[in-house]
This record gives structure tokens, sequence and C-alpha cells, in this order.
């Protein structure tokens, strides 16, 4: 029988030194949800010496300098930087890494990632002479801000992938702390188990999974024969007060406050929707995250212009769920 895992450690702005960030020179590279975020927080922190980099004719160019930042080219702010965090899309890494940070960027210094992705699947290769971090807040760009500036903070997941300095853990929990996470939890792990989690629990629950299975009921229910905006409501609209609710609660506290029809239901039936085959296609997403196959298939399409991603995405939109969720929007705005 496998022994459960110890529990991670856990940091708390009173393990963390300000004044380390404080005193470093901070270049965000990108600023897009993540660096726009991560760069207001960081300011309003303290830190004093920060710059945006951005590649020539980036859109995000006047909002960062509206911002109040300095906004310079790639390879400028690698060059200047003492602490570098690379929030640009994934598949984005490679290319910046190759061309304009890697030949830029001083020894001694830290690289910081919000997801292991690129590290772990060697898009970007950092060789010996510089920190590697992970400081990966857990949140989307805008709620990590609004958070932020309630006082509050989301929990942060961090990690040390390389030390040459001796203080790269120290620096990373500064870092860390600056973003507020310090306020909430800094857990710390490794760049492999939050990079091959989070890309199978995106696959499987959270982007995937739980799409795909709204999209097959609201399915399933029309070509039943139910109005489509009956479908919507049950299979759709309300799960964003189930899934608030399991926040709260956590899923036994949810299911003491739902009814003891749907909590008869969830016993009998989750189990035949999630069952042995779907453990089956869980075991294939996993074993296609570890051994690189699915981030061989990402830069693949990448390449190519994202031609597969783009397709998707247009037949997504072509969803008979999509024109009804339309539809039922207009109605509750025509109420205002």
């Amino acid at each position: 029988m496998q022994s459960s895992p110890s529990p991670l450690p856990v940091y708390y702005d009173r393990d963390c030194d300000p004044d380390l960030i404080r005193s470093k020179r901070v270049a965000i590279v990108g600023y897009g949800s993540q660096g726009r975020a991560q760069a207001l927080n960081l300011r309003d922190s303290g830190v004093r010496q920060m710059r945006i980099g951005l590649r020539d004719g980036s859109p995000s160019a006047e909002i960062a300098r509206a911002d109040g930042f300095e906004v310079v080219p790639v390879a400028e702010a690698a060059a200047w930087a003492e602490v570098l965090a690379l929030l640009t899309s994934d598949e984005a890494h490679r290319d910046l890494w190759r061309e304009q940070i890697r030949p830029n960027l001083r020894e001694g210094s830290a690289l910081v990632f919000a997801h292991g992705l690129s590290i772990n699947f060697g898009l970007v290769e950092p060789g010996t002479g510089i920190d590697v971090l992970l400081v990966s807040p857990k949140g989307i760009g805008p709620r990590i801000r609004e958070l932020y500036e309630a006082g509050e903070g989301v929990y942060g997941l961090f990690g040390v992938q390389q030390d040459v300095t001796g203080n790269a853990k120290a620096v990373g929990l500064s870092f860390a702390w600056a973003l507020g996470c310090g306020r909430k939890g800094i857990l710390e792990t490794t760049m492999k188990a939050e990079c091959e989690s989070d890309l199978f629990a995106e696959q499987v629950v959270l982007c995937g999974g739980v799409p795909e299975l709204v999209r097959q009921a609201f399915t399933a229910l029309t070509d039943a024969g139910y109005p489509p905006e009956v479908a919507w409501f049950e299979t759709f609209y309300e799960l964003k007060l189930v899934v608030d609710l399991m926040y709260q609660r956590g899923v036994a506290g949810a299911f003491e406050k739902i009814s003891n029809t749907a909590e008869y239901g969830a016993y009998l039936t989750g189990p035949r929707v999630i069952g042995e085959a779907s453990r089956r296609a869980m075991a294939g997403v996993m074993a296609d995250v570890r051994d690189g196959s699915f981030v061989r298939a990402l830069m693949a399409d990448y390449d190519a212009g994202f031609a597969g991603l783009k397709a998707r995405r247009a037949a997504l939109a072509k969803h008979p769920m999509e024109a009804t969720d339309a539809r039922l929007r207009a109605i509750a705005d025509d109420a205002g």
C-alpha cells in the first residue's frame, strides 16, 4: 500500500523578507493577465526598480505605459534585470529565451516562472549560471490583483529548481510575498509537480472535462426533446452555484446544503458517468503529460500557426449551446 505523501511546507508573510525583492531590479516579460497583475502588486509592495519587457509592436505596451511602467525591448530587460519573471504564454517562452533572454541575462540573476512547463519539458534550458524559481499564484490575473487590493491574497506554489547564489529560496519567497501570496499561504513544491498536475487538471477537469461534460449533457437533453433554454439552466447556469458552494464548504459541506434528491442521485450516478472508461482516459492523459507528448503536440501546432487550435476554437463557437447562451444573456440584458 502506497504511503501518503508528507504535507508540503507552508510559508506566510512572517517567513519572508520584503527587503530582498524591494532591493532588486525586477523585469516582467509579458503584460497580459498575469504580467499586469504581478507587476502592479510588486510595485504596490515597494518594488521601485521595475521594467516591462515586451516585443516590438506589442499591444500591451500602451497599457503598461498608461499604468506608469517603463517599457523596453525584451533583450534590454534581460540585460538590466537581477530578477526576471517570464510571464508570456508558455509556447512563446522557447523563442524568447533563445533569441532575446539567454544571450543577455547576467550570471547570478534569478529567472522566475509562474508555471513549470518550459523548464520541465526543456523549452527553456537555463544552464548553470542563474537561479531558477517557480512562483505560481493560484488565480487568474484580475483576481490576484483584486484580492491584493482588498488586503487579501491567493495561495501560491513555490519551488527552487536551481540555486547558484545560495539565496534563491529567500528571493523566491520575497517575490511571492510581494504578490500577496503570503497572506494566504505559500506552499513549497517542485516545477515537475506543479507543471504536470496543472496540465492534467486543466485537461481532465477545469478546461477539458467540465466543459465537455456540460456540452454533452446539454446535447443529451436537447436530443431527447427538452427545450434548450431549460437544458442550459440545468447543465450550465446552475454549475456556478454548485461550484461556489463546494469552494466555500468543501464537497461534503456542499452536500449538506443541497437537496436529498440531488445528493442521492450524485452518489448513484457520479460513478456511472466517471467510471472505469473515464479512469482509463485519465491514465492516458497523465501518460501524455508526463512523457511530453502533449507539449510536443502543443509546440507543433504553435509552429504551424496554431491551425489546429484556431479550427477547434471556431467549431466551439458554433456549438448550439453557445447560441442558447447568447439568447439567455440577451434576455437578462433586456431586463436591465
